[in-house]
């Protein structure tokens, strides 16, 4: 994959890809940074070499700030505002990286906040630190709202009546409310947040590419009604069982001790070892 960023830098390893962010001093998203991701989510979706995408800050203290204050001043504020029928630049952002045939994991060290919090929201898993991670949506205060996908993703993450507290009240989010409420899957302390990740994104790069794709766009479902999402999960799971992969893995897990006692104790090691190496 080119690496001809200024702000990102991009590492790859197999079948995983490591991104890291970084636009001093705070990493606000300006514009420059913004078509930088948008650029990076296009070249993403579009490389079947890739499974797994790790995003990471260069500063530990602030992983990915608002967008640029001074740059949304300077929008045309002239004539009526006027209800689209497409999505804006910044919502197809954000769902490029939600329904892309990847897996996205943020590495949330430091401070994310506005749109920078929307768009790791709209991220498959996020990670933080003990006593550092802190999430802040500042837009009402500003007298606007969260217009990066934030009114609409974070309640479906949190739930309303969380969202509603994050988002009208300015007030940060620490890591372990942030664990507790749903935005981070766990926190760590600083130095074993970067293990886990690390071993988490390999492990998940290690699989069946396709399953691993064909996994996230069955939970992308959720949002269809109840019967929809099954009758599609179904049709799914139907599609990679006539695969010569899964017909290979389950013959393979039977072998390594699949559905004995022994094995099914140690199962998540039988797991690993379906996985290349």
């Amino acid at each position: 994959m080119a690496d001809d960023f200024e702000f990102l830098t991009v590492e790859r390893a197999g079948r995983l890809a490591t991104v890291t962010i970084d636009n001093p001093p705070v990493n606000v998203i300006s514009m420059a940074l913004f078509g930088e991701l948008l650029q990076l989510a296009n070249m993403l979706k579009y490389d079947d070499t890739l499974t797994v995408v790790v995003f990471r800050s260069a500063n530990p203290d602030f992983f990915l700030a608002h967008f640029d204050v001074a740059a949304i001043l300077e929008r045309s504020t002239t004539g009526n505002a006027q209800r689209d029928a497409q999505l804006k630049p910044y919502h197809m952002l954000c769902e490029q990286f939600r329904t892309m045939n990847k897996i996205i994991i943020g590495q949330i060290e430091g401070r994310i906040g506005g749109g920078g919090s929307e768009l790791a929201a709209n991220f498959d898993m996020r990670f933080g630190v003990r006593g550092k991670t802190r999430v802040n949506q500042m837009e009402v205060p500003l007298g606007i709202i969260p217009g990066g996908t934030g009114t609409q993703r974070l309640p479906r993450l949190l739930g309303r009546g969380r969202a509603m507290e994050l988002i009208l009240s300015g007030d940060d989010m620490d890591a372990e409310t942030a664990e507790r409420w749903g935005y981070l899957n766990r926190i760590f302390e600083a130095a074993e947040i970067t293990p886990f990740v690390d071993n988490l994104a390999r492990r998940i790069a290690s699989f069946s590419p396709h399953a691993v794709h064909v996994a996230k766009e069955s939970m992308n479902n959720v949002e269809r009604p109840w019967h929809e999402g099954l009758i599609e999960e179904a049709y799914l799971f139907e599609g990679l069982l006539r695969t010569d992969e899964s017909q290979r893995n389950m013959r393979k897990f039977l072998e390594i001790g699949g559905q004995t006692p022994e094995g099914e104790q140690r199962i998540d090691a039988l797991n690993a070892e379906l996985g290349d190496p």
